[in-house]
């Protein structure tokens, strides 16, 4: 006596309900991926070409309550805008944080700006410039 076969013949019926949801999978995961991908895409764009101004912390002198930081600017002609400065105790604490509006119509600005401090400041850190 042999025993019948449950399965069905290969390539007889169809693909089995396994293999579809394995295709639908697929193709939602493909539509999902692309979907982050230019998202990614849009978001770089706009960070990279809206970038209107940008700083960088040439030196910085620190006094009891106060840091003196020498800023270089570069930005569009026309175009104003502001740098946020903070300094930082010896222990990680901020003791001061303060903008500095740039309103020159140059293109590169070399500026000293006094950021006021709470306590003795030992860093200088540039956290970013933006216009308007």
């Amino acid at each position: 006596m042999s025993t019948a076969s449950t399965r069905l013949p290969e390539g007889r019926y169809g693909r089995s309900s396994d293999e579809r949801a394995d295709r639908k999978l697929k193709i939602a995961g493909a539509v999902l991926g692309a979907a982050l991908l230019a998202l990614v895409g849009y978001f770089a764009y706009h960070y990279v070409v809206e970038s209107k101004i940008s700083a960088q912390v040439i030196t910085f002198e620190p006094a009891d309550n106060a840091v003196k930081v020498h800023l270089e600017v570069h930005k569009d002609s026309g175009t104003d805008g502001y740098c946020t400065l903070r300094s930082q105790a010896a222990d990680g604490s901020e003791v001061g944080r303060a903008d500095f509006r740039f309103t020159e119509s140059a293109t590169r600005i070399d500026k000293v700006v006094t950021l006021r401090t709470t306590a003795k400041g030992t860093t200088a850190e540039l956290l970013g410039c933006h216009t308007g």
